[in-house]
């Protein structure tokens, strides 16, 4: 199971498995891992999976929860890639701002098109500052409304 060298570990209130479970259905390329519980009780403590080829392990610690302070950058290829993680992560979070999101665990995430990249980086730094201020009025990326700012 282990495929990378360094595993995000991530402390939640509760819901280990369930978070586990969560993000493999939103992500294509996972698989579910191991959920180990406490000696030959029912009571979850770690739960791993897959996303997209790196390891993630979520730990039950009702004293711990996510903070903003450690995010994770989904890089999506077209505006539809956005949408689906926007809508799937989305559900039972929170909006934030610049193509940020809170989920229901209390986990952030930057869903960002390429696409973003590559006109922040434009030549011509005048349009490059128009689309960061475009981005910067956002809370979901629109690639249309980014590619019209670089006019």
């Amino acid at each position: 199971m282990i495929q990378s060298k360094i595993t995000p570990f991530i402390w939640l209130k509760s819901g280990a498995e369930e978070a586990a479970k969560f993000y493999t259905s939103v992500f294509p390329n996972s698989e579910l891992g191991k959920v180990v519980t406490m000696g030959g009780s029912d009571k979850v403590i770690t739960a791993s999976c897959i996303l997209e080829g790196v390891n993630f392990t979520f730990l039950n610690d009702a004293n711990c929860s996510p903070t903003d302070a450690i995010s994770f950058v989904i890089h999506c290829k077209t505006q539809e890639e956005v949408d689906h993680y926007w809508s799937k992560l989305l559900d039972g979070g929170m909006e934030l701002a610049c193509g940020w999101l809170r989920d229901k665990y209390g986990i952030a995430w930057q869903v960002t098109p390429e696409r973003l990249i590559t006109l922040m980086h434009h030549p011509d730094a005048e349009k490059a500052g128009k689309v960061m201020q475009a981005m910067m009025q956002m809370k979901k990326i629109i690639i249309a409304d980014l590619e019209a700012a670089a006019l």
